[in-house]
């Protein structure tokens, strides 16, 4: 609405938690500059806050540092294949001679309920149902 001098005002007649995003509903960019939809960064007023919340939401995993954003391949398989089905379960692991740590990425099916051995295509069930639609 129009107030005096020209200016507007913004009225909201909802409530407050309308406008509250789930953390999934976007994607922050990662220390390494990739957009991926785990990672969550908090600098409001000097905080610094960073955590990945695929990892955080496995207690068999290590500890998370930001550093490893830089060689994860979440990013990528979220780019390369989004299919909803798809569930990715990360956790972070030391290297051979255990002199580095690395993220370690499975993924499963929630439509066919199988393990899925290349996250990057996938089950390969899912979307055959999309090739007959196309065809008719």
């Amino acid at each position: 609405m129009k107030v005096a001098g020209g200016k507007w005002k913004v009225t909201c007649h909802l409530p407050p938690s309308t406008f509250i995003l789930h953390p999934s509903s976007f994607e922050m960019r990662t220390p390494a500059g990739f957009e991926c939809k785990f990672f969550y960064a908090d600098y409001y007023r000097g905080r610094n806050k960073q955590e990945c919340r695929l990892i955080d939401g496995n207690p068999n995993s290590e500890k998370w540092s930001p550093g490893l954003c830089r060689d994860c391949p979440v990013p990528k398989l979220l780019r390369v294949n989004a299919c909803p089905h798809l569930v990715l379960e990360g956790r972070v692991v030391k290297t051979w001679a255990g002199l580095g740590r690395r993220v370690h990425v499975t993924a499963s099916c929630t439509k066919t309920l199988t393990e899925v051995a290349e996250p990057e295509v996938g089950c390969g069930h899912c979307h055959e149902d999309l090739g007959r639609l196309q065809l008719s």
